[in-house]
């Protein structure tokens, strides 16, 4: 509008939020859960999967909750994300049980023994009522490769306790997960520098 004054604006747009908060106020309104243990999965070939579980984790420190971090596939090499967090010990648990990529160990039972072992600590950690929120990462790699059982995992997973909260990441998240997850985001790549020749960074990939 040519002619429009800034105080005709100002109103205009005064208006318009004022109705879509009342839209937004009623959609708060009709959420009735006020606390809910959720499962949540990061999947989709973007960047950002593991990322964004430990990102998570930090808002979480911020409100105390003690925390289990449960790494499959991925081995015990020093990483940024584990170095920040170790100076938490009082509230993060933290277990790298991986023996790394399958195409770097090239042996299917030691890597489904690794799996196991990683799996039957998820279950101790799952049965510590102090633990608020649990991290399984790259799990959904350990299920790809079937590794564990996708239909107890699943099924143990959805029998979790009401409080908990648990993040599973990793590439190519099984159907029978996606349907029992509470929150599912797909992280989808649109452009990445390793395609360009740049090989990770220390503080970016790891």
């Amino acid at each position: 509008m040519a002619d429009e004054t800034d105080e005709d604006a100002a109103r205009r747009h005064k208006e318009k939020m004022a109705k879509r908060k009342a839209v937004q106020d009623a959609e708060v309104a009709s959420k009735t859960i006020r606390e809910k243990g959720l499962l949540i999965v990061h999947t989709g070939p973007g960047k950002g999967k593991s990322t964004a579980a430990f990102g998570l984790i930090m808002r979480a420190l911020g409100h105390d909750w003690p925390i289990g971090v449960v790494q499959f596939i991925k081995g015990a090499w020093s990483t940024g994300e584990r170095k920040a967090l170790e100076r938490f010990p009082d509230l993060v648990r933290w277990y790298s049980m991986g023996e790394g990529f399958t195409w770097e160990t090239q042996d299917r039972a030691r890597d489904v023994a690794a799996a196991e072992a990683a799996w039957m600590k998820v279950n101790e950690l799952m049965a510590d009522p102090a633990i608020r929120l649990l991290v399984l990462d790259e799990l959904n790699i350990a299920l790809r490769y079937d590794y564990l059982s996708l239909a107890a995992v699943v099924e143990t997973l959805k029998n979790r306790r009401p409080d908990l909260h648990i993040v599973v990441t990793g590439r190519n998240a099984k159907p029978e997960l996606i349907e029992a997850a509470d929150l599912v985001t797909e992280m989808s790549l649109v452009k990445h520098h390793f395609a360009a020749g740049v090989k990770a960074q220390e503080g970016i990939e790891f």
